[in-house]
């Protein structure tokens, strides 16, 4: 039977967190009264004019800078005509045959494996306006709101192929956005958006099969889902001898499906034309290294020093770097606790499982670098025990109190007195005979369940390298 390779590009268009829109002074900010923030100029009135945001520019640059790609010396606005009830000009003011940004890439890690993907290009366009639709009568009312929203539109090279790299791929450049903070990537609010291209190819083929256009992608998890609908859907057709219609599909998350939308365009379609209204725009190599010089270390140059000074495994540095917040807070907890892989490994275990649970970002942590510190020189001055360490952070997260106060008013201190822990020990081998039988005949692996009814007895608090150490002593002797 013939299998098929995914061939996936993503169109992502991003929000930049500019004040003011991008051709005119209007707010961009998001939650306002339908229409509020219109103007002549976003309106299409005649006799008006755009002027160009020099901040979208230099927020773009920001981003084509970071994800390696070459900046145009020129590049030029054009118009891309089609009617729809949200765009009251009648064109969409872009960029087409002179972008700002050409052949870029990043890097994204999948199943341990890090894997290149080639960016075709990086572009400025405004945003169209958004249609509410009334759920109890066939009427749509236009909030204009939106309309000249300064938009950077990101082009993946078709490179991807599974759903897996998509979202991987997604979730790299939405960290990129934020690290270098030119957007919030908000994907709830529509600030952070991705069209999906789609197409199958016989494995081990180059020539690329039909593809379709899928809309409405506005999470990861919608992504990823839409992509493996849309493969299952493209297999079926072509194992049962069909074609596949290039088209534009929409992704129905309730039905969890794509449905035909229309029939996909192509660049003539739009009629594409230079807009006579906007000069070229020209970044010279002055601008390019003064944005240069503005940039702060990036993502993937972070998580290289992460992994080569604090010998962190790949994996760790991938999940440390995923936002700047998330990297800032390591690194702080270093200051005072420089022990790399420890700091890790709770920050990759309880505190990220703890914000996980609670939908919350590294920012809204309950635990600050403090807190977590002190947790942590506390296990290592042998104070608690690493699993009594546990239930104390569960308690500062719920509380807010200091580890120390917890561990006094709990009385949770570790034991570390020898003769109160070996009479523990005493204890437990006295009722587990049998057992000890066992281990002296060979069955070593029973040491396990020592250690584990000694920490029972001791209610958790007796030190574990000091119950290991007493237990192999009793054990093996005679």
């Amino acid at each position: 039977m013939t299998t098929f390779e995914p061939v996936i590009g993503l169109e992502v268009h991003a929000q930049l967190k500019t004040d003011t829109k991008i051709f005119c002074g209007c707010s961009t900010r998001f939650g306002g009264a339908p229409n509020a923030h219109t103007c002549p100029v976003c309106l299409g009135m005649p006799g008006v004019l755009p002027v160009l945001n020099k901040k979208v520019v230099e927020f773009t640059l920001r981003m084509a800078l970071a994800t390696h790609c070459t900046v145009q010396e020129v590049s030029r606005f054009a118009r891309k005509n089609y009617f729809y009830p949200d765009l009251p000009k009648g064109y969409q003011i872009s960029q087409y045959e002179l972008p700002i940004a050409l052949a870029g890439h990043v890097e994204i890690q999948v199943d341990g494996q890090t894997r290149r993907i080639g960016l075709t290009r990086i572009h400025m366009e405004e945003d169209a306006g958004k249609l509410l639709h009334d759920p109890t009568r066939p009427v749509s009312r236009v909030d204009l709101n939106r309309t000249g929203v300064p938009l950077m539109e990101i082009v993946s090279e078709p490179e991807l192929r599974s759903p897996e790299e998509a979202g991987a791929y997604l979730r790299t450049l939405r960290a990129i956005i934020r690290w270098i903070d030119i957007g919030d990537g908000n994907m709830e609010e529509g600030s952070f958006r991705c069209d999906a291209n789609v197409s199958l190819r016989p494995q081990g083929t180059t020539a690329f099969g039909t593809r379709a256009e899928i809309k409405n992608l506005n999470s990861f998890k919608h992504v990823e889902k839409a992509l493996r609908y849309e493969i299952a859907r493209q297999t079926e057709i072509l194992l049962e001898g069909g074609s596949v219609v290039q088209e534009t599909r929409l992704w129905d998350p309730d039905k969890a499906v794509t449905l035909s939308m229309r029939g996909k365009e192509d660049a003539h379609d739009y009629r594409y034309f230079p807009d006579p209204d906007l000069p070229p725009v020209i970044v010279d190599r002055a601008w390019i290294q003064a944005v240069t010089a503005q940039l702060p270390e990036l993502p993937d140059q972070r998580r290289a020093r992460f992994v080569r000074e604090c010998q962190l495994p790949e994996y760790d540095a991938a999940i440390l770097t995923g936002s700047r917040e998330l990297a800032d807070y390591f690194e702080n907890c270093l200051k005072h606790f420089n022990q790399p892989k420890t700091v890790s490994n709770w920050i990759m275990g309880p505190l990220l499982g703890l914000l996980n649970s609670q939908e919350k970002s590294i920012e809204q942590s309950p635990i600050a670098v403090e807190g977590l510190v002190a947790l942590l020189q506390l296990i290592d001055k042998g104070t608690i025990s690493a699993k009594i360490a546990k239930t104390v952070f569960d308690e500062m997260a719920a509380s807010g109190q200091t580890a120390d106060a917890i561990i006094q008013a709990r009385g949770l201190v570790q034991v570390s007195d020898t003769s109160a822990i070996e009479q523990a020990i005493d204890a437990v081998l006295a009722k587990a005979a049998d057992e000890v039988a066992r281990y002296k005949a060979g069955q070593t692996k029973l040491m396990g369940f020592f250690v584990g009814q000694v920490m029972k007895a001791t209610q958790g608090k007796a030190n574990p390298k000091i119950v290991n150490e007493i237990l192999a002593n009793k054990l093996n002797q005679g």
